[in-house]
């Protein structure tokens, strides 16, 4: 984890900010122009670090560019967010009651948006 300020930030944290440069810059960026666009001053070897763990992760992609490579996101922070869904649900061997579970949860305008959308998927 990186030191800031006396504070220790969650590798998590940090990958959410890199995540957000990228889809601030809306192109491709190199390690130093997200660097750049962090709030938080970070080493060069910390971001590059970051964005190593993220392209394994699936969440960024690259392509050479310049002296090194530029890095973009896979999906938008909505693509991002069900992405983390499928992978919960597929960490459960009963999907079954997971989607159970899941839906007892949800508010009432949540169960009816959910209804509409997968309505709409039959058509």
């Amino acid at each position: 984890m990186a030191e800031i300020d006396g504070e220790r930030r969650s590798a998590g944290e940090l990958e959410a900010s890199v995540l957000a440069a990228l889809w601030a810059a809306g192109r491709p960026q190199s390690a130093a122009q997200v660097r750049e666009a962090m709030p938080q001053p970070l080493a060069r070897t910390t971001v590059a670090t970051l964005l190593a763990r993220l392209h394994q992760k699936g969440l960024i992609d690259r392509r050479p560019g310049g002296r090194g490579f530029v890095y973009f996101p896979m999906d938008d922070a909505h693509g991002l967010t069900a992405r983390r869904m499928h992978h919960e649900l597929d960490r459960d061997s009963d999907r079954s009651m997971v989607l159970a579970r899941f839906v007892k949860g949800l508010s009432q305008a949540d169960e009816e948006e959910l209804r509409r959308l997968l309505e709409e998927g039959e058509r």
